[in-house]
């Protein structure tokens, strides 16, 4: 049996058994279902797939409220999960077709030669509790339009989720086509060593990433690993500094900071610091932090109290190096009872000396530091263990390009932050992750490809 706590009050939000004992007749009805499933044509899966999305969304003020219960999110917002799951579910849907068809090679005399893109199997999502529609669609909708049959486990924090997204299956999908369990630590990761498990896709830490990859060591199979960053942001001399300034406080505090891709540090040319940050913490005190369930609510409390002490004890350890808190806590109204709810929060006089400016920090806050270059900016950016995303805020699209190529990191931005394009692909580099997901690409990587050379007459 398990807890979930909700951030609004800390209080037991529900309660939810352990599947333990589900998890042999899972496995055994996936593989099995996944037979019939990839034996339809793709676009007999896709106009199925587009059923489950329906199906799914027409219950949206109940999913809404239900990620703000779980994780904290104001209800204000929380209806952009939704948004960006049929965004992204209607363009892998739109692609499947294409990508998953027939590569018919030049004609020979006396031979028909071509690929055949065939599905992995079971492909295992584990998913985390800050996006969770969004990181899991990124995965179940293309590998279930590839022809593989699901089974999702899902964060203790956001166990609806899974079973919202089962109730929509079982009015749309055939029998065992998706499955889900709630399991601990030690059962997920037997789960994943199951030599029946196909392929696995895990959103979460660098350290559990880590225990994930070494559970499929056992057997040849593609894994994806999406393991969080500390993503940098680099505004240029010549950007415009007062959207630049709007844009990344959201990139940096939208969902209280909780996001792999959210802005942790920012560097800025030395010329335009100073009315950079001035605009940035003038758009700071902008929000109201409070009840996510308010719907004048923009910014909720982080998902747990150790959480928030995790984040508290890095920027302390900070200001104690020499870094500075610049944004005055008593300019916000929040339920100071609760210590996991947090004043959005900017550091000045930071270095890469301090943790706060090179590990993860998950949290409404960043560091904001002046560089006297370009050339400086480049080594900064890249002097972390994390390789996600990172941005760049210019007028120069040339001298962007040319910055991006210096840049070691998935995907890199222009005047954007924080957001997934579903026709690129998704993915990371150093302890950041492996793999990809969405873009075209992601089905090369949930399904292996097979030859046929057919010589028609032997001579």
């Amino acid at each position: 049996m398990f807890k979930t706590i909700t951030p609004i009050d800390n209080t037991v939000y529900l309660e939810r058994k352990y599947n333990h004992d589900k998890i042999e007749d899972t496995i055994s009805n996936s593989v099995k279902a996944q037979k019939n499933w990839a034996a339809l044509k793709v676009k007999e899966r896709v106009e199925i797939l587009k059923k489950f999305v329906d199906d799914f969304l027409s219950r949206e003020n109940q999913i809404i409220e239900e990620i703000t219960r779980q994780i904290g999110r104001p209800i204000s917002q929380a209806a952009s999960e939704l948004k960006g799951f049929k965004e992204r579910a209607d363009y892998m849907l739109s692609i499947a077709e294409k990508k998953l068809s027939i590569i018919n090679l030049p004609e020979k005399q006396n031979f028909k030669n071509y690929i055949k893109r065939i599905p992995m199997g079971v492909s295992l999502v584990i998913a985390p509790w800050n996006y969770p529609y969004l990181t899991s669609v990124n995965s179940i909708i293309p590998a279930l339009a590839a022809g593989n049959t699901i089974i999702l486990k899902h964060s203790a924090q956001t166990p609806l989720c899974a079973e919202q997204l089962y109730l929509s299956t079982k009015n749309t999908l055939p029998n065992n086509v998706f499955n889900y369990l709630h399991l601990n630590h030690e059962d997920s990761l037997k789960v994943v060593a199951d030599k029946r498990i196909a392929f696995v896709s895990f959103t979460g830490s660098v350290k559990a990433g880590y225990e994930v990859q070494k559970m499929t060591t056992n057997k040849f199979i593609s894994i994806a690993l999406e393991l969080g960053g500390k993503d940098p942001a680099y505004v240029r001399h010549d950007a415009d500094i007062e959207k630049s300034a709007e844009n990344l406080v959201d990139g940096s505090f939208f969902n209280a900071g909780q996001s792999c891709c959210g802005v942790e540090r920012i560097y800025v040319d030395q010329k335009i610091y100073q009315k950079f940050l001035e605009l940035f913490v003038a758009q700071t005190y902008n929000y109201k932090l409070g009840n996510p369930l308010k719907k004048d609510t923009t910014l909720g409390p982080v998902v747990k109290l150790s959480a928030a002490k995790f984040i508290e004890d890095q920027m302390n350890l900070a200001v104690k190096q020499g870094a500075k808190k610049i944004i005055d806590d008593s300019k916000f109204d929040y339920p100071k009872e609760h210590k996991n709810y947090m004043v959005p929060q900017v550091l000045i006089n930071v270095n890469h000396e301090m943790k706060f400016m090179v590990e993860e920090t998950f949290g409404p806050c960043v560091g904001i530091m002046p560089v006297d270059n370009e050339k400086d900016a480049v080594k900064l950016m890249n002097d972390s263990p994390y390789g996600l995303t990172a941005s760049i805020w210019t007028k120069d699209i040339e001298a962007a390009e040319k910055i991006g190529n210096k840049i070691n990191t998935g995907t890199f931005f222009m005047n954007r932050c924080d957001y997934l394009d579903p026709g690129l692909s998704w993915t990371g580099v150093k302890e950041s992750g492996k793999g990809c997901s969405l873009s075209e690409i992601a089905y090369e990587h949930l399904t292996n490809p097979k030859s046929f050379h057919l010589r028609k007459e032997i001579k």
